[in-house]
């Protein structure tokens, strides 16, 4: 059970196109996979929201 440099993962590449990924880590301690090329063109909708307004907006996405 080692702990790795956060550096290595940060970006992977995938053999279709090369598309860089980027490696975020969830509240609940598990892992996704993001394309590099979509957390730069995202926009910040609301800084500083509470937990509770957060979850009742992505329910209304979903």
């Amino acid at each position: 059970m080692g702990y790795s440099k956060p550096e290595e993962k940060t970006k992977l590449k995938k053999n279709e196109g090369d598309e860089e990924y980027k490696t975020l880590l969830k509240p609940d301690g598990s892992i996704v996979k993001v394309k590099a090329r979509t957390l730069e063109n995202s926009k910040v909708v609301k800084k500083n929201i509470p937990n509770s307004s957060f979850r009742k907006w992505l329910d209304k996405k979903m």
